[in-house]
């Protein structure tokens, strides 16, 4: 049994609520461990604590000082990979091919990349002309913003943790982390990495628990913090942003997704077709950036169709441990019954099945978990919830279509705007079609290709600002002109 305190101000605490709730293995859905659940006097301490810290020891450090820190941090991470990766995938079921290639090393990786941005990026300067003839300097300065309230997802939840975390403390901020109650354990090993590395007291902070009357709205309502950054569901960036609104607190939301795949009849369609899988099934379909709409153009269709079915049909549902398996189970049973429910809902609306459509059969020691077969569907409507939703699950929808203009307008007829992938030969025609996509980010060729230097966010429904590369300095730092009279 794993307990999860809280870390607050540089320690470990159980806080004074007196009540925890548990966290279960999606494998098999057994209790490995109790979590302490945080309210108002726990958040209270945090932001306390990570108010002092602006102005102690952390604001006290020069830049070099600062960034030489985070860069012992990501060295600390990786020195204590297995620990991390066998917190992370406790918690979310995912095989450990995919956490060590993505989740652990991308999650150090955070610090180092954002440390070193910081050191590279910037300002403005400008002579401005006086009538006196002598003069004036304008400068740029950065400062940073004060407290961050962190609230992240469990999806990725090493990884999307320090993407906000890392850029937050190399400009000089403190946080106070809110991680999903479904994924605590990284979260919290990462206070004890903290401490190794010589981060003053303060400066990070976690604290557990769920939203309503709970961590997350104790947080995002406290008045001391100055910027809330969160990855999850529309519905509840759409609250956190109600809070915000009480003090014009700055906000940067990455909500949900309904993202889909443009395939042209000139693409490559071995590309296409292993694109397009790991954009359907990657992490079992739960990452906000996935494929559930997948558009095939006429001439292909059939083609591409029996291809994308029969290399779903390899793919191995199982333990993390297993080293052969390429998919585990969904985050928890609430959300195996959300995907579920999704499921029957396109057998109602008629969907033709070339795929799964249920939960499969496991050995007895995970006949309990969370387990969801990877589904395709073909023949919906245009407006058939399945279609429109957003399911986050391990599955996607076929259709075909004739021309450019129609895919387009089929593609942003959705009110999520968060990524497309297009899938083409012709460069001429990749760069207009992804001009016209309402998205935040478009991939050619490719998915989840990412460059730290440039911006991420979403469109519409799909969220709020832009973080990444210097959008991420200008969310977490506010910048300060300095006019000199000469």
């Amino acid at each position: 049994m794993k307990e999860c305190k809280h870390f607050i101000d540089g320690s470990f605490t159980a806080g004074t609520s007196g009540l925890t709730f548990e966290n279960r293995n999606p494998i098999n859905n057994q209790v490995i461990g109790l979590v302490h659940e945080g309210k108002k006097a726990e958040i209270d301490a945090a932001v306390a604590a990570a108010k002092r810290a602006l102005t102690g020891p952390w604001g006290k450090l020069t830049l070099a000082q600062r960034t030489e820190i985070l860069h012992r941090v990501a060295d600390r991470i990786n020195e204590r990979f297995d620990e991390f990766l066998e917190a992370e995938c406790l918690d979310t079921g995912k095989p450990k091919s995919l956490a060590s290639h993505i989740d652990i090393p991308r999650g150090a990786a955070n610090f180092k990349v954002f440390a070193d941005m910081i050191k590279n990026v910037p300002t403005e300067g400008f002579r401005l002309d006086t009538p006196d003839g002598a003069g004036a300097m304008n400068v740029g300065h950065r400062t940073p913003k004060g407290v961050i309230a962190v609230i992240s997802p469990w999806n990725l939840p090493l990884l999307l943790m320090t993407w906000k975390v890392g850029p937050a403390l190399a400009c000089g901020n403190t946080v106070v982390v809110k991680p999903s109650e479904e994924t605590p354990l990284t979260t919290t090993l990462l206070g004890e990495v903290m401490n190794e590395c010589g981060v003053p007291p303060g400066v990070y902070n976690v604290v557990h628990g769920f939203g309503p009357d709970s961590a997350g709205a104790f947080l995002t309502e406290h008045p001391d913090v100055d910027a809330i950054t969160f990855t999850g569901e529309t519905r509840t960036g759409e609250i956190i942003a109600r809070a915000a609104s009480v003090g014009l607190r700055d906000i940067s939301l990455e909500c949900g997704g309904k993202n889909a795949a443009l395939i042209f009849d000139d693409c490559d369609i071995d590309k296409a077709v292993e694109g397009t899988m790991r954009s359907a099934f990657v992490n079992c379909g739960q990452v906000c950036l996935g494929t559930e709409r997948v558009y095939v153009q006429r001439g292909i269709y059939e083609d591409f169709k029996a291809r994308f079915v029969e290399a779903a049909k390899g793919l191995k549902i199982g333990p993390p441990d297993d080293a052969s398996s390429t998919m585990g189970p969904l985050i928890s049973k609430e959300h195996q019954q959300k995907v579920l429910s999704y499921y029957q809902i396109a057998k109602d609306e008629g969907a033709t099945v070339l795929l799964g459509g249920g939960s499969p059969v496991m050995s007895a020691d995970m006949a309990n978990g969370c387990w969801v077969e990877p589904t395709i569907w073909e023949g919906l409507s245009d407006d058939a919830r399945v279609v429109r939703e957003e399911i986050f699950g391990p599955c996607c929808h076929l259709r075909p279509f004739d021309t450019e203009d129609e895919v387009i307008a089929l593609a942003n007829d959705n009110p999520y705007g968060l990524a497309t992938a297009i899938w083409t030969e012709n460069t001429s025609r990749a760069v207009r079609v992804a001009e016209q996509i309402e998205v935040g980010i478009a991939w050619v060729n490719s998915w989840f290709l990412r460059d730290l230097r440039t911006a991420f966010g979403g469109a519409k429904q799909s969220g709020i600002g832009r973080e990444g590369g210097v959008h991420s300095l200008e969310f977490y730092t506010e910048l300060k002109n300095i006019c000199i009279k000469l």
